[in-house]
């Protein structure tokens, strides 16, 4: 008697890695025009004449899109497969991008803003199932951390190029130029990305309408993995997405006194941070998948302790120490939010990773988007006090957390019934 060979992983290689890389050049161009109105907040609100309340209104809404068309999504990557779905998203996104260059109003700018938001939300649930389906399964979570890498480099380039742009050809010359991006990876996409490599198609899966769509949400949603990745990612990811995608300059440079100059210093310190972290937590998370919780909730607990200290300093303005430790800190919020994903992925079959993932990528942006709304209303009630109004960031961890401890110990013993389960399903055939 010997064991029947099993489907063995992806083959990996370089291959693979080309294959990932145009996939992830669409998610790197992405984020570079999501977060491209970080560094336009101020710019944003003398050219349409809005107050806190509406320009955070710009990021709410693209955060609600985004946050609305994960599950839907997740379901469309698991039924037409990466390519087409990514190709959707770079069309909707550089159509925002253009949009919002050449806008005259407010209101045409929110809708560029949302179509902008539209085609984001294609791209990482894209390249999350892109990698489990070219790269061993061994290599998920530095796959996971490398993506997420790649989206901080794009958000590096929006701080530091997108920015200079800016100030120096003006509103719309720098964000239509920016738009080209979205041509070229659509180019790249459409001539060499391939769905999965050849021998390792998935089974086709019957799609009866709605009654699938049902069937693919509640089977994930039952795993408590997946209600765990989203709580993750809820707690981990918004305190560096509010501030760097609309709050951290106009509080570094409002509330602190930094000229813009310095302020975009220290988001850049974020991003910098963000992608030496994320390669420090995939290599750590490879060899030791326990170290997920703690790497989750220590990111939590740095972040809030460093939040407090910085809004209670005495005084008028932290210390540049200070700040540097909290910009340092706030990189790690990305990295841990990407430890959700960890989660969600052993607790669900292949053929539902892109709707589970979708249900966790949820997490952090439904956070973001109430934060950023919450801040915006409390600097307007407070007049422009933005000690009242980032404590906002305290109550949504609270919440997070009570989530992640409540589901911790039902999600590590599915995992392991799940783990055990695998071991035993060797078929045994004559030899």
């Amino acid at each position: 008697m010997k064991a029947a060979a099993l489907p063995g992983d992806p083959p990996g290689g370089r291959r693979a890695l080309a294959i990932w890389g145009i996939g992830v050049s669409v998610y790197f161009v992405a984020v570079i025009f999501r977060t491209s109105l970080g560094v336009a907040g101020l710019d944003a609100a003398d050219r349409f004449d809005v107050n806190a309340s509406a320009l955070s209104t710009f990021s709410i809404l693209q955060l609600l899109v985004y946050a609305g068309m994960q599950i839907p999504v997740g379901l469309l990557v698991d039924r037409l497969g990466t390519k087409k779905v990514l190709a959707i998203g770079v069309v909707l996104f550089t159509a925002g991008q253009l949009g919002f260059a050449f806008s005259p109003s407010y209101g045409t700018a929110l809708a560029s803003r949302a179509l902008l938001g539209c085609g984001d939300a294609m791209t990482f649930i894209s390249v999350l199932r892109l990698g489990t389906r070219w790269f061993p399964a061994r290599r998920g979570p530095l796959i996971a951390q490398l993506a997420g890498l790649a989206g901080m480099a794009g958000n590096l380039v929006s701080t530091l190029v997108l920015a200079r742009l800016l100030h120096g050809v003006g509103w719309t010359a720098a964000f239509a130029g920016s738009a080209a991006a979205g041509v070229v990876v659509l180019v790249l996409l459409l001539l060499f990305l391939k769905d999965h490599p050849e021998g390792h198609e998935p089974e086709p899966l019957p799609h009866q309408g709605s009654a699938y769509v049902r069937r693919q949400i509640a089977a994930s949603w039952r795993e408590p993995g997946t209600r765990l990745g989203l709580w993750v990612h809820f707690t981990t990811q918004f305190p560096a997405m509010v501030f760097l995608l609309l709050w951290g300059m106009p509080f570094l440079v409002e509330a602190q006194g930094l000229s813009r100059a310095t302020a975009g210093e220290l988001l850049t310190l974020v991003v910098l941070s963000n992608m030496v972290v994320g390669l420090v937590y995939g290599q750590v998370v490879a060899r030791h998948h326990e170290a997920r919780l703690p790497l989750a909730l220590g990111t939590v607990g740095a972040t809030a302790v460093l939040w407090a200290t910085t809004l209670a300093w005495p005084g008028e303005t932290a210390p540049m120490w200070l700040l540097i430790v909290l910009c340092t800190v706030l990189g790690a919020c990305g990295p841990a939010s990407m430890l959700g994903f960890d989660f969600a992925r052993p607790a669900n079959p292949p053929e539902r990773q892109g709707t589970a993932s979708g249900i966790t990528n949820m997490g952090g942006f439904v956070a973001s988007m109430t934060t950023l709304f919450a801040i915006g209303v409390l600097l307007d009630a407070t007049g422009d006090d933005y000690a009242v109004a980032f404590s906002a960031v305290f109550v949504l961890q609270a919440l997070g957390v009570s989530q992640i401890l409540r589901l911790r110990t039902r999600a590590a013993r599915r995992e392991r019934e799940r783990l055990v389960a695998s071991r035993v399903e060797t078929v045994h055939v004559p030899a």
